[in-house]
């Protein structure tokens, strides 16, 4: 059975940004000052999402926007919640009633990709993503 369109928009949203959970850090960095880092990644992004698995559409094209690091998207019908760190590493989980979907992955300058996954009560997707900075 196939996701209705709802569903379908938000394992694509879940799956734009996205980030490989961080690598712990050697033990001389973990004691030293941390600095505030600058927004590098804030701005506007186009992200394909890509199914590789399930019954989901094959791709989708969102544009999202990333301020002080954190996601949001411009549709108050979904739950965007995500962070993108100094190193680019990013989260991404969205929700609309019962369906969920969620992507990690990494940015570096102006280009990212990562890997999503998502559930709705009769449906279940994977794939990858890609983003590119648009402004």
């Amino acid at each position: 059975m196939r996701m209705k369109k709802h569903g379908l928009i938000l394992v694509g949203l879940a799956a734009l940004l996205l980030a490989t959970p961080p690598q712990p850090a050697p033990a001389a960095a973990r004691h030293a000052p941390v600095a505030a880092a600058p927004a590098s990644f804030d701005g506007k992004w186009s992200v394909l999402i890509v199914t590789d698995a399930g019954t989901c559409d094959r791709a989708y094209r969102y544009a999202l926007r990333i301020a002080d690091g954190n996601v949001s998207y411009s549709d108050p019908s979904f739950n965007v919640s995500g962070h993108v760190d100094p190193r680019g590493h990013v989260s991404v989980n969205v929700s609309a009633g019962a369906q969920r979907a969620n992507g990690i992955g990494e940015l570096s300058g102006d280009s990212g990709q990562g890997q999503w996954s998502g559930r709705s009560a009769s449906s279940q997707c994977f794939g990858h993503w890609e983003a590119e900075r648009r402004g």
